[in-house]
């Protein structure tokens, strides 16, 4: 039997031999280059069926294969792998020269920053960037992108299972969502659903610029998040990817069961260019460790979310570009559960079979549409960009018996009205020993936003706002020193019709006639900073910038006491950030450290008062600091970490400082991950999330935390994706949330301090999913 067996593999072997020689060859020759056209030596490049090579000192290589559609893979220490298709005739010799991308962080190219495409050496401030390969690895652990970006961005929030990104502020301040360039945020009443407002399965790369900026204007106290949405890929007519997967409890599968749905198509027909999508997201109910339902009202259990997605692109000449783009989000919570009220610090709130009677609460719609024109080498080298966009979001907040907001049960609905128009240009200058470029504009917004009862009542009533501010950003390189410096003029009017706040008891007990009126703001914000390359091994800056913000202002209006607008204290937010860091390459070791001082002398800070939230008006100061690491160990292993640490007080009228609360303050966080790939095909990941403890306030009078002012101890948990390339048509992934399925008490679920909310983190979670490219 043995000799059967060898006789059939020597068989084998002779047939796959003699195939091999009789299959007709050709050459593959070409140089493999930097982004800054150098060659790259000792580049390895693999094909399926010829012998594997490296490049010369010139980056040279020459490669054997066999006629047909090969499929090569080039990879360097120092650059992200690449894979290309390339067609080989029966004895001939076809060119190929391939750029391979650095993972110098240094070398990663922004266009958030300045406003226009520019590598981070140039940028003097903390820029943290999320690829599409980050993405899709933790999409397939939790496909939310705020629990992403809350996994890896330092300085940001971490995950609150919630709908809503409560309590997920940068570095302590509120943030200015983008998409592509385009405001999500409603500064003129923080709805916060701005983060989750546009799926991961489009989005091609994240973007968070870290701090007080100028450049965008009003918003952007902690700095700025930018989803920079897909294009269509290649030169192909027609391309797309289907993909499936489900997920649920790894130990308690009942009702957790979910599923999700994809599909893009996208091509380049001569020089028109489109890329269409949808997806289909169902959550089943979510679960702790322990096996209960997880029910928070507002919560991701049970959920629904559609994204439909267009991008159309048109060459008008090689000089000239029009895109329109299109994206709608909307996410629901159907759920059967309701919330069974815990007992804080002892036990959780968990979910029981029940019905809300409420309307189903999320997201209803949120539309995003842009049309842009760009055009490069106009007079003086000079390119334009202009932008018209039109913004239209809507969020439903849970339903409540009772509120100390309003008298008896209610549900209210944020409701935005967003349309305008930005207007880029960039002339580049150069002298003898100094070359440069100003980026200089305008944006234009005119924004509605109020707040409603589903009931008709009115809890903040229309702000009609137009904001007007010109801009202009200088850059000057004295090839190791670049300096950078702006001036933003803010020029905001909102009009609001005379109101009565809403009655917080029967016939109308409460409520205060207020005379509307016009509320004008003006100032004049500046940014300048540094920052020096004459090493990879310390690349240090330093900067100053400051950011204009209307934070808050419904929340001011809907509690207001005075009987006329001009009597309200609304005085806009005018931060100024002060940072210093450096940005370190010792060869495949990265690592990058800021410290950051940011001030206001009017803040915006929450804290409760009779139940509910009052916005303080106090001078502030948060500071903080931001640790990155991240290395390539061998051909194989990348590993990487991160510690974030983030305090802020405020200055009392008597000189006293008090701490903020977690609203505004997370606990340090630090992340770490581990990534192996042992084959081209295979790639696996293991990382970790550490929440620590903050306590910084004592039980009021009362004996119970005032709301988010309890303590909050430390959280580790664990997560691990796997990917699989079939081939490359098809591929596979798979995700678990909560690895070993730990027990934990979310930050937010501690510092809350609310029976009802005091719920556990998902436990062990499954998914899976199959894609197939074509």
């Amino acid at each position: 039997m043995t000799r059967y067996l060898l006789s059939i593999l020597l068989c084998i072997f002779i047939n796959t031999l003699v195939s091999g020689q009789q299959q007709p060859a050709g050459n593959l020759y070409g140089v493999v280059l930097t982004e800054k056209g150098k060659p790259v030596p000792a580049a390895s490049i693999v094909s399926e069926k010829g012998t594997p090579v490296v490049t010369d000192k010139e980056g040279r290589f020459l490669l054997d294969l066999p006629a047909g559609t090969q499929h090569i893979t080039l990879s360097a220490v120092g650059f992200a792998t690449r894979s290309i298709q390339v067609d080989i005739k029966q004895g001939k010799d076809e060119q190929l020269n391939v750029v391979l991308t650095s993972e110098s962080f240094l070398n990663e190219v922004v266009v958030t920053a300045g406003r226009k495409a520019e590598s981070i050496r140039e940028v003097p401030s903390s820029v943290t960037i999320v690829r599409e390969k980050e993405i899709r690895e933790q999409a397939a652990i939790n496909p939310s992108i705020t629990s992403i970006l809350g996994n890896i961005v330092p300085g940001l929030g971490t995950f609150t299972n919630k709908a809503t990104n409560s309590g997920q502020t940068l570095r302590g301040r509120s943030v200015l969502v983008l998409i592509d360039g385009i405001p999500q945020s409603t500064p003129l009443l923080n709805g916060s659903r701005d983060l989750r407002s546009i799926d991961p399965a489009v989005i091609a790369r994240v973007e968070v610029i870290k701090g007080a900026t100028s450049i965008y204007g009003n918003g952007s106290g902690g700095g700025i998040i930018n989803f920079i949405t897909k294009s269509p890929e290649g030169d192909k007519k027609i391309g797309g990817e289907t993909r499936i997967g489900s997920d649920g409890n790894l130990f308690h599968t009942n009702n957790t069961i979910g599923y999700q749905l994809s599909q893009s198509l996208y091509g380049k027909i001569n020089r028109f260019s489109y890329l269409v999508s949808g997806v289909y997201n169902r959550t089943g109910a979510l679960k702790d460790a322990e096996g209960n339902v997880i029910a928070q009202a507002d919560g991701m259990s049970e959920t629904r979310l559609f994204n439909g997605f267009a991008k159309l692109g048109y060459e008008i000449s090689d000089k000239q570009q029009l895109t329109f783009s299109y994206n709608l989000f909307t996410s629901r919570q159907y759920t059967d559960y309701v919330n069974k009220e815990g007992v804080y610090g002892v036990s959780p709130a968990i979910g029981i079979k029940g019905t809300d009677p409420g309307e189903p609460a999320g997201t209803p719609h949120s539309h995003n549409m842009y049309l842009s024109y760009r055009v490069k080498d106009l007079p003086a080298n000079s390119s334009l960009e202009v932008i018209l966009y039109d913004h239209r979001f809507q969020s439903l907040n849970r339903y409540v018996e009772k509120s100390n907001s309003w008298y008896g049960p209610g549900q209210t609905y944020i409701q935005s009205y967003k349309q305008g128009i930005r207007v880029n240009l960039n002339t580049p200058w150069k002298t003898k020993h100094i070359s440069g470029d100003v980026t200089y504009g305008l944006d234009l917004l005119k924004d509605r936003t109020n707040q409603v009862l589903t009931d008709g009542r009115v809890f903040v009533p229309d702000m009609n706002m137009l904001n007007i501010a010109p801009f202009a950003q200088v850059k000057a390189d004295f090839h190791q020193l670049v300096l950078k410096g702006g001036i933003r003029y803010e020029n905001a009017g909102i009009r609001v019709k005379d109101f009565n706040t809403i009655a917080k008891g029967q016939n109308g007990e409460g409520s205060t006639f207020i005379r509307g009126g016009r509320l004008n703001y003006n100032a004049v914000m500046f940014n300048i900073g540094a920052r020096y390359n004459r090493w990879n091994m310390f690349s240090p800056f330093v900067s100053f910038s400051q950011a204009f913000g209307l934070n808050e202002l419904g929340r001011i209006l809907r509690s207001a006491s005075e009987n006329t607008l001009e009597q309200i204290q609304t005085d806009p937010v005018v931060t100024n950030n002060y940072e210093a860091g450096f940005s370190s390459e010792f060869g495949p070791f990265n690592f990058s450290a800021s410290y950051f001082v940011s001030t206001s002398k009017l803040g915006a800070n929450l804290v409760e008062e009779n139940g509910i939230f009052v916005t303080q008006r106090e001078p502030e100061r948060v500071y903080g600091y931001e640790l990155v690491a991240e290395s390539r160990i061998g051909k194989h292993i990348k590993a990487g970490g991160s510690y974030s640490f983030v305090e802020g007080k405020t200055e009392q009228a008597n000189g006293e400082e008090k701490y903020m609360n977690g609203e505004r303050i997370m606990p340090a966080k630090a992340t770490g991950f581990v990534n192996y790939q042992p084959v081209d095909a295979l790639n696996l990941q293991l990382s970790i999330v550490y929440t620590g403890s903050r306590s910084r306030f004592e039980p009021r009078s009362t004996g119970a935390y005032g709301l988010s002012e309890g303590p909050v101890k430390p959280v580790t948990y664990f997560n691990f994706s796997a990917g699989y390339k079939i081939n490359n048509a098809f591929n596979l992934s798979l995700g678990v949330e909560n690895l070993f399925n730990q027990a934990y008490y979310p930050p937010r679920s501690q510092y809350r301090a609310q029976s009802l909310e005091y719920v556990q983190g998902n436990g062990a979670r499954l998914s899976l999913s199959a894609g197939y490219r074509f």
